[in-house]
């Protein structure tokens, strides 16, 4: 499904990415780990051609999209839930909904299916997003990602400054749109809830991959655990 290969990316000056590659077959859950501040973010915004690296290829459904606009990589199937949120707060639930809504195949999803697998949001349906809870943001950003019938999901940090029970729902909801085929590269600084979600990881220290292993060989790795993300966990 996605293929990063060797990128290299600046903000300005600063050499953010030195040098990073990753793949996501389909169908899986792959996570980006690190602590705060190593390149996450920018390997995401790497991908959709918010930041284009310099250096190396991005390559989506078997074609090269290291060069495209943002818009052209989102209308071949990429679809990015960013960090904060970032809902139009102005604008109903719906209608944050229906403005992202592009069509799909077969079982494609539609503003009844996004209701389905998020029911307060058909109860919110009128109200403005400024109005949501900060957890029903993250279900809308989610849902609005959905809208546009992605193959593969980019999630920025969704558990971020969610209550447990919230952080609880949204790892029941990530498994289900796994379920259902979808694709996702998941950052997450929530390390029980990647290892609950995720088949394989990646470690970014600095701009660069040190670590790369399946579910079991994380979970018995304290001392790469507690070097470079900070935490152990049995």
């Amino acid at each position: 499904m996605l293929k990063v290969e060797d990128i290299h990316t600046y903000y300005g000056a600063s050499y953010m990415l030195q040098g990073v590659s990753l793949e996501v077959p389909q169908g899986s859950v792959v996570a980006l780990l690190g602590r705060n501040g190593m390149g996450k973010t920018t390997t995401l915004y790497s991908i959709i051609g918010f930041v284009p690296p310099r250096r190396g290829r991005i390559v989506f459904k078997e074609k090269d999209v290291t060069s495209l606009m943002p818009y052209k990589i989102a209308q071949m199937g990429l679809a990015l839930v960013p960090q904060g949120k970032r809902i139009f707060p102005p604008l109903s639930v719906k209608e944050n909904l229906t403005m992202a809504a592009r069509p799909g195949k077969d079982g494609a999803w539609t503003l009844d299916n996004v209701y389905s697998l998020f029911p307060v949001l058909k109860m919110r349906a009128k109200l403005p997003g400024i109005l949501l809870s900060g957890g029903e943001q993250q279900m809308l950003t989610i849902a609005r990602a959905l809208m546009t019938n992605p193959d593969l999901i980019l999630m920025d940090e969704p558990s971020e400054g969610l209550a447990p029970l919230i952080v609880r729902e949204l790892g029941s909801t990530i498994r289900q749109l796994h379920r259902s085929g979808l694709s996702i590269l998941l950052v997450e600084q929530n390390l029980h809830l990647a290892l609950a979600l995720a088949e394989y990881f990646y470690i970014l220290s600095r701009g660069v991959i040190v670590y790369e292993s399946g579910l079991e060989e994380l979970k018995g790795n304290e001392e790469v655990k507690v070097k470079y993300l900070g935490v152990s966990v049995g």
